[in-house]
């Protein structure tokens, strides 16, 4: 099952406000979000954070049972995905192709991420803040020069995601997609569409930085020209790391090489088998399926609530 097909359409329960606005990026960029309330009191505020090539709305469940629980959360897409690429000048609201826009993993974690925990840090100043991130998304935190502002953070299938810890014979397809498909095609058209395989159209600088760090060893740990590497150690807060048993990407190893970038904590790594949620698989996007609800979200709530 791909992201695309993660409960995507559900609606806002009622006792949730949610409000789709528009979070400025560091450099000013306008970054499409969605921010989910509880109609009562706010108790805590979290951030969710995407996997590579995953739009925001694949969260939107789980962004509201946060908020019905208290919670003031807010998604959103990284530039030159979703709805936070660039549109034709129509008026017909129609996206613009991404040939030319110019746009890196790095950039996504530099400016967009780390604008958008300011942006919650000074929205709910009075709230502790807990961070959530997907693959991508969890990759990011370990980026972030305001990593120090998060006093909690929850990784979901997020790995140092090294083509030789990926599960065989997954590893194989990712490689020669990478190289096969996907660099050809971002060198030719400008960019990687989604019909190559992605579910979403990908900015040619992100799609090579990627495919860069993937071919690494340590992946991104590896990139001496990522100079922000060393916000890895600056992270103290509490960090857990959910990793899934029949996640193909994110296998335990590339799950455990990623966390054992943060020195400066203590990372908790729990794995998490189908059989505890009475299914057959979870895979990489599973966890945000509404039907695990009572068997993953529950737990992952309470420790986001949780305090110290």
């Amino acid at each position: 099952m791909n992201a695309s097909q993660i409960a995507v359409a559900q609606a806002t329960p009622d006792d949730v406000f949610s409000d789709d606005i528009v979070v400025p990026a560091a450099d000013g960029y306008p970054l499409a979000a969605t921010l989910f309330l509880p109609r009562g009191k706010k108790r805590h505020a979290v951030l969710i954070n995407s996997a590579t090539a995953v739009p925001r709305k694949v969260y939107r469940s789980f962004a509201g049972y946060l908020a019905r629980r208290g919670a003031a959360v807010l998604t959103y897409d990284y530039r030159g995905t979703g709805e936070s690429r660039p549109m034709a000048a129509t008026g017909l609201n129609k996206p613009k192709s991404l040939s030319g826009f110019k746009a890196t993993m790095a950039d996504w974690a530099a400016l967009d991420t780390t604008a958008a925990v300011s942006w919650m840090r000074y929205r709910y100043s009075d709230l502790p803040l807990a961070y959530v991130g997907h693959s991508f998304g969890g990759q990011a935190l370990g980026l972030l020069a305001n990593n120090t502002e998060i006093p909690r953070a929850l990784l979901i299938a997020s790995q140092a995601a090294y083509w030789k810890l990926m599960a065989s014979p997954e590893r194989y397809r990712v490689v020669a997609f990478m190289n096969g498909i996907g660099l050809p095609l971002a060198r030719t058209l400008g960019y990687v569409p989604a019909w190559a395989g992605l579910g979403m159209d990908l900015p040619k600088g992100v799609f090579e930085q990627w495919r860069s760090w993937v071919m690494r060893e340590r992946y991104l740990l590896d990139d001496t020209t990522l100079a922000a590497r060393e916000n890895f150690a600056k992270f103290k807060g509490k960090l857990r790391a959910f990793s899934v048993t029949d996640d193909t990407w994110a296998t335990r190893p590339a799950v455990e090489l990623l966390c054992s970038a943060f020195t400066a904590t203590t990372p908790e790594i729990v794995s998490i088998r189908p059989a505890d949620a009475g299914v057959a698989k979870i895979g990489h996007f599973g966890f945000f399926r509404s039907d695990h609800r009572d068997a993953l979200w529950r737990g992952a709530a309470e420790w986001l609530e949780a305090e110290g």
